[in-house]
């Protein structure tokens, strides 16, 4: 078997990865670039240069995302087809962590939430909170969208300096709520706010927002496994808010090795399925 190409195109950001005998991940790389079309050649040349790999060494092209719908030609004159996005998501998260049984939370622009059992894999909802949120609010509140910029601001600021915590409000600790869970998003933001703790507030509010929609998401489900992918899994602060909400959810986050490629292994790995 060939090596399997798997790529997940986005406007202006095309993942790209390679599968090989079905289970070794080649070295992903993402390029941005202005538009789907470019992003997705310019991202696949370079793979192929990157790595030493030859269009005769590749036995199929996969393609999912939405920049995917652009693409009506077959990549390089290769074998191409398009994989369901969702249906790589789950696929894709399940090669990384090896478990059966989880909800899949993509943090893209928005965030999107696939529930998998087994082989049943089904997209169930989402909300429109996501990177684009952490953009959209950084470049109102701070002025920039320079996300490396926003991190370095949050990591001297103070949550409870912009949020309502339960021990604002309650002399005592609230049954499944610690003293330090926060009550309300912004609830404590005064005008003078210093940037710091603005752009902490911003990143906690986009990743609450989104671990709480996936717990509620999965109640009824006996689901206690989240698997974490997309872009945001980059963000440093990932770590401890996934932290925070293990502790009072009772429920377990990963994130896998390759958490911001996992749709396009996912695409990849959708060959055989076809």
């Amino acid at each position: 078997m060939g090596i399997v190409i798997g790529i997940d195109v986005g406007i202006s950001t095309t993942k790209i990865v390679g599968i090989n005998n079905g289970t070794q991940v080649v070295a992903p790389i993402r390029i941005r670039a202005t538009d789907p079309v470019t992003s997705l050649y310019g991202a696949f040349g370079k793979y192929l240069y990157d790595n030493g790999i030859q269009l005769g060494d590749i036995e199929q092209v996969m393609i999912t995302g939405v920049g995917s719908a652009y693409i009506e030609t077959p990549v390089y004159g290769l074998p191409t087809s398009k994989a369901a996005e969702f249906i790589a998501d789950g696929l894709g998260a399940r090669f990384e962590t090896d478990i059966d049984r989880m909800m899949v939370v993509s943090m893209g622009t928005g965030t999107s939430i696939i529930k998998c059992d087994g082989a049943d894999i089904k997209h169930i909802g989402g909300i429109g909170v996501g990177g684009g949120t952490l953009q959209g609010l950084s470049r109102l509140l701070l002025k920039t969208d320079d996300i490396a910029q926003v991190v370095e601001l949050a990591e001297h600021g103070d949550k409870s300096k912009i949020n309502v915590l339960i021990s604002d409000i309650s002399a005592k600790p609230i049954p499944g709520l610690p003293m330090d869970a926060i009550a309300s998003l912004f609830g404590n933001a005064k005008a003078d706010a210093s940037r710091e703790d603005i752009a902490l507030g911003i990143i906690w509010m986009v990743l609450q927002s989104i671990c709480s929609a996936t717990y509620l998401s999965s109640l009824g489900s006996g689901i206690k496994d989240f698997v974490m992918i997309g872009n945001l899994t980059r963000l440093p602060l990932c770590k401890s808010v996934f932290a925070e909400n293990i502790k009072m959810y009772g429920v377990r986050f990963h994130i896998p090795h390759y958490a911001e490629f996992s749709t396009a292994i996912g695409a990849a790995l959708s060959y055989s399925a076809i």
